[in-house]
């Protein structure tokens, strides 16, 4: 089966960019405060003879997706850079046609082989993870659709249906989905406007007591001050998963300030989303802490919109961790585990009520994930990875698009603002966030959308 639209890839470059964090956020408990973004061009020429040229960037955020006891920081980032010059040589000698959600699926194997070569080649003590490799190749995936939809002067969520593709989504979900396509289970238009979810991290200060070294900046140092500042309405609020009365009383101090914060500006109703970074030992630490969370502050509990992944991301090395319990109190979502679809089925089994989706894990990854848990029922949420420009405007074409998504999440506002600058004046509704929510019905560009013109 062939179309006249199908692509191929003709030509591929990487860049990147560094730069400071303003602020240190931590992962799983390691302090960041740096990061380096792969940014991909791509250009691609269909079988009819039409040459179109695509972009896509996304941070190579080693320490969430390549953790290691083993090896440092250094270590696991460089193993990342060389493995994205892998995968733009891979990209660069593949030669095939098709629907860049067909491409994204096929590369993503050729991917993971040169992932396993470079482990080798660098001797690593630890192998580069699945996770970490979809991050790296998530730019690759990004520039393929961005290609597609320009080439077709089209929106990419206007080319998932049956006119464009060659496969339906029973190729790589099954016979439930046979004569289904991704058009299905994402909108073609954006949501108008969606809230902002804000990142309260464990070094984050709540008050003035804990700013103990301000910034300076001019940008807001304290809860409060992001809550007016942003008029926000949505907290997701990183816990250490090892200290249950810390974790508690963060969560407590949090709902406090906020309520003082909120009364001042005549707000009667918000959430949270609490994010362990898989660092809870057992799910019963997460319902304790949960029933304790509801004994002391009931109003706090019931703000609470979802659980991200509370415990180890090896479902299979980890099959005790059951989360029907914790799913009876509030959405448990798989996050880190979550790279295919075998294993999102897995976490249903294990009592998973929830899939977070991520730019990162790439689009096409993100497109199948997205139809295969709005078939289960699952709640589906957006997680961000601290994305700057071109990548924050990725995330924020899925959830814009993903149906039941509730909330966008934007990190690098708070952490790598500079990152930002070239694109506040081209995407205002997107980076200059006013009343809580991000205005995304500019989401409409060619591609996707991030051009710089």
């Amino acid at each position: 089966m062939s179309k006249p639209t199908d692509i191929r890839i003709r030509d591929i470059r990487t860049s990147y960019e560094h730069y400071d964090y303003r602020t240190p956020i931590k992962f799983g408990g390691v302090a960041v405060s740096e990061v380096t973004v792969l940014n991909v061009e791509c250009e691609v020429i269909s079988r009819d003879g039409r040459v179109a040229h695509g972009f896509g960037s996304m941070p190579l955020a080693n320490t969430w997706s390549f953790p290691s006891r083993e090896l440092t920081f250094q270590q696991t980032h460089e193993a990342m850079a060389k493995l994205s010059e892998r995968l733009a040589q891979v990209s660069r000698s593949f030669d095939e046609f098709g629907h860049p959600i067909e491409l994204g699926i096929e590369l993503e194997e050729l991917f993971l082989k040169a992932a396993a070569d470079v482990s080798r080649e660098l001797q690593l003590s630890q192998p580069i993870p699945k996770l970490c490799t979809l991050v790296c190749g998530s730019a690759f995936d990004a520039a393929l659709h961005d290609a597609f939809g320009k080439m077709l002067e089209l929106n990419c969520y206007h080319t998932y249906s049956r006119d464009l593709m060659n496969h339906d989504l029973g190729t790589w979900l099954g016979t439930d989905f046979a004569g289904e396509y991704p058009d299905a289970y994402v909108h073609s238009e954006p949501q108008a406007r969606m809230p902002l979810y804000h990142l309260v991290g464990a070094l984050d200060p709540l008050d003035d007591d804990e700013l103990t070294q301000p910034v300076g900046d001019g940008l807001p140092e304290t809860l409060p001050q992001w809550i007016h500042y942003n008029g926000l309405t949505h907290l997701k609020i990183k816990l250490n998963g090892d200290d249950l009365n810390w974790d508690l009383e963060r969560i407590i101090k949090v709902d406090r300030v906020t309520i003082e914060a909120q009364r001042e500006r005549g707000i009667t109703g918000w959430h949270y989303s609490l994010d362990f970074n898989e660092r809870c030992q057992s799910v019963e630490y997460l319902v304790e802490m949960m029933r304790k969370l509801r004994e002391r502050t009931p109003q706090g509990f019931d703000r609470v919109q979802y659980i991200e992944q509370p415990t180890a991301r090896d479902l299979k090395a980890h099959p005790e961790n059951k989360m029907h319990e914790a799913a009876k109190l509030k959405p448990v979502v798989i996050d880190e585990s979550l790279t295919d679809l075998e294993a999102l089925q897995l976490a249903h089994e294990l009592g998973y009520t929830g899939a977070a989706l991520k730019a990162c894990k790439g689009q096409s990854q993100s497109l199948l994930m997205a139809a295969a848990a709005q078939k289960m029922g699952m709640f589906l949420c957006v997680q961000d990875l601290s994305c700057p420009g071109a990548s924050l405007i990725h995330s924020a074409g899925i959830a814009a698009h993903v149906p039941g998504v509730a909330a966008i999440e934007s990190n690098s506002r708070q952490y790598c603002p500079v990152a930002n600058d070239a694109w506040r004046d081209l995407f205002p509704g997107i980076f200059n966030v006013r009343d809580g929510s991000m205005n995304t019905s500019c989401l409409t560009g060619l591609g996707l959308g991030a051009v710089k013109s």
